[in-house]
C-alpha cells in the first residue's frame, strides 16, 4: 500500500549496502526538506513523545473522496528532519481515507529502520504517525459526522 515515491525510496535503500550509508541517506533527505516556518513551530503542532523537538503540519487538500493529504514538518535534530522526510514520501499525497490505514511501520521495516532506531528514535517515529493518522482521521469523522 506505499506510494510510488516511496516504493523509490525503499529501492534506493536496497541499493545501499550498509546501515551508514542509509543513516547518511536519511540526513540528506533532511537537509532537502523545506524548514517550516517559525510561525508554525507552535504548541499545537508540536509532537509529544519525541526526545527531540518535533512539529508537524498537516493539510487537507480538496474535499470529499478527491481530499488528499499532506503535511510538512521539521525538527532541531538531522536525523528526525529526515525520518519526516520519510513519512513526507510515504503519506503525503495520499487520499485521507487511506492515511490512517497505512502500516507505517511495517514500510519503515522495508527500509531496515525498525532494526537501527533507538528506543527512542521509535517512540518518537510512532509519535509522529500516530499524529498524522490521528489528524485523517479527525477529518474524516468531521466530514462524515
Amino acid at each position: 500500500m506505499a506510494q510510488p515515491e516511496f516504493d523509490d525510496l525503499a529501492e534506493t535503500f536496497e541499493f545501499l549496502d550498509d546501515w551508514e550509508d542509509r543513516y547518511r541517506h536519511v540526513i540528506e533527505m533532511g537537509r532537502d526538506m523545506e524548514a517550516l516556518e517559525d510561525a508554525l513551530k507552535v504548541p499545537a503542532n508540536k509532537v509529544d513523545g519525541c526526545a527531540s523537538q518535533v512539529w508537524v503540519y498537516p493539510r487537507i487538500e480538496g474535499e470529499g473522496g478527491a481530499a488528499r493529504f499532506d503535511f510538512r514538518g521539521d525538527s532541531d535534530a538531522m536525523i528526525v528532519r529526515g525520518l519526516i522526510a520519510v513519512l513526507h514520501t510515504l503519506y503525503s499525497g495520499r487520499p485521507v481515507a487511506d492515511v490512517p490505514k497505512v502500516d507505517a511501520l511495517g514500510e519503515l521495516a522495508r527500509l531496515g529502520l525498525d532494526e537501527h532506531l533507538s528506543s527512542q528514535r521509535s517512540n518518537g517515529v510512532r509519535a509522529m504517525v500516530a499524529r498524522l493518522r490521528a489528524t485523517a482521521q479527525a477529518h474524516l469523522d468531521r466530514t462524515h459526522a
